[in-house]
């Protein structure tokens, strides 16, 4: 969490700075140091610290250090993909950055939660719901990959359908170990 944070915080510093100081930079020699190399020595900074110390304290710096140097690096993907300047203020690098935050989120928070998801679901599952839901996504996801000629539309609507077949599968089989149980249970 720490991390995503200052990764958070570095974009928003180093896109804000440049936005406000647009010309400031180091030059050398006539090469224009751009901060994603900044970027690149903290990542190995906070790499080589979170692997060679087990302190809680310098874990913590090397995940400032980690997540810093990956908002550095991230403010310039944009540059970085089609190395050209202009393309600094492409839509895309927003687009990727918010994707990759919104992912770290997710899979911190599985990780985080992850035995109240996995006894929520499984009581979702044994559950009627689960089995209308299921029957609810697959003829919308059906409905959408018999209507359209987009490819995307069409791959997203097959993971659909094949989820919520997944999810009715697991309930019936949850449904038939359940009667199985019973019967083992119940005196003949």
């Amino acid at each position: 969490m720490v991390a995503l944070a200052s990764f958070i915080v570095a974009f928003a510093v180093a896109r804000t700075f440049t936005t406000i100081s647009p010309d400031t930079g180091l030059l050398s020699g006539g090469i224009h140091i751009h901060h994603f190399w900044y970027g690149l020595a903290m990542l190995a900074l906070g790499g080589w610290l979170g692997i060679s110390y087990d302190n809680p304290r310098i874990n913590r710096v090397a995940a400032i250090l980690f997540g810093a140097g990956g908002g550095l690096i991230g403010d310039e993907v944009g540059l970085l993909l089609t190395l050209e300047s202009e393309n600094y203020w492409a839509g895309f690098t927003y687009t990727l950055v918010i994707l990759f935050v919104a992912f770290v989120s997710i899979v911190i928070l599985l990780n985080r939660y992850s035995k109240i998801l996995r006894r929520e679901f499984t009581e979702f599952v044994g559950s009627n719901a689960s089995l209308y839901f299921g029957v609810f996504l697959v003829a919308v996801s059906v409905a959408f990959i018999l209507e359209t000629e987009n490819f995307i539309i069409t791959i997203v609507s097959g993971v659909s359908t094949a989820v919520a077949c997944a999810i009715i599968l697991s309930y019936l089989i949850w449904r038939i170990r359940r009667r199985l149980l019973r019967k083992r249970a119940s005196p003949c």
